[in-house]
C-alpha cells in the first residue's frame, strides 16, 4: 500500500483550450445586484466590486470545460496492486444551489489494475472538478468514476468531508455542522474488508 499528500507538481497536464469567462456580463450584473439590493455601486468601497468578483469567478470556475480525463493519461505502468491513499486533499468549491463556498478535505484512494498515476493528478483532479459549481455528492462521485474510467482500476473510494456556508451562515444557521459523502467503486464496493481497511486508515470506523 502506499499512502501520499496533496502537494502538487504544478504540471499543466489536463489544461485543454475553454471558452473564457465573460466577466464584463459579470460585472454588469454585480453592478445590478448592488443596485438591487439598495446600494450605491458608486461608492469608494464598492466601485471596485463588479470587477474584482468578475477575477474572483474566473479563478473559482477555471475548472469549467477542462478535460479532468486528460490528467490521467499521464502515469506509468506499474505492477503495483496495492492501495493507494491520498488523504487531506484541500477543497473549495461553490454549491450550485446559492452560490456560497463549501469547503473541506477530500480523502482518495485505488487499487491500480496495472497502472498508477502520479499522486499529484490526484490533488489536481479534485481540485479540477471542485472549480465548477457543484454539489458535494455529485463531486464524490465524479472523483471515484474517473479513477475507474481513466485507469481502469480495480477499485476506487473517495470521502470527502466539508462545511457549507450555505449551512451555516443562512438558512438555518448551523455553524459546526459538517457534510461527509463518500464513493465507493469496484473492489471497494464489493469487498467489505477492503472498503474497512480504506476507512481504518483514514481513522474514521469501519463498522
Amino acid at each position: 500500500m502506499a499512502k501520499g499528500n496533496a502537494r502538487g507538481d504544478g504540471a499543466a497536464a489536463g489544461r485543454v483550450a475553454r471558452r473564457g469567462v465573460d466577466k464584463d456580463a459579470i460585472q454588469k450584473a454585480v453592478l445590478t445586484i448592488l443596485r438591487a439590493i439598495g446600494e450605491d455601486p458608486e461608492r469608494e468601497g464598492l466601485i471596485g466590486t463588479p470587477r474584482r468578483i468578475a477575477n474572483m469567478y474566473e479563478e473559482l470556475f477555471s475548472g469549467i470545460g477542462e478535460d479532468p480525463m486528460a490528467l490521467l493519461t499521464v502515469g506509468f505502468e506499474e505492477q503495483h496492486k496495492e492501495m493507494v491513499i491520498v488523504k487531506d486533499i484541500p477543497l473549495q468549491s461553490l454549491c450550485e444551489h446559492h452560490l456560497l463556498p463549501f469547503h473541506g478535505v477530500a480523502h482518495v484512494a485505488y487499487i491500480p489494475n496495472g497502472r498508477i498515476v502520479g499522486i499529484s493528478k490526484i490533488a489536481r483532479l479534485v481540485e479540477m472538478l471542485a472549480h465548477r459549481p457543484q454539489v458535494q455528492e455529485r463531486l464524490t462521485s465524479q472523483i471515484a468514476d474517473l479513477l475507474m474510467k481513466g485507469l481502469r482500476a480495480r477499485g476506487a473510494a473517495v470521502v470527502i468531508d466539508a462545511t457549507h456556508l450555505c449551512m451555516t451562515m443562512r438558512g438555518v444557521k448551523k455553524p459546526g455542522s459538517r457534510v461527509v459523502t463518500s464513493a465507493n467503486r469496484g473492489i471497494f464496493r464489493e469487498n467489505p474488508s477492503t472498503r474497512a481497511e480504506f476507512l481504518t486508515l483514514l481513522g474514521r470506523p469501519a463498522g
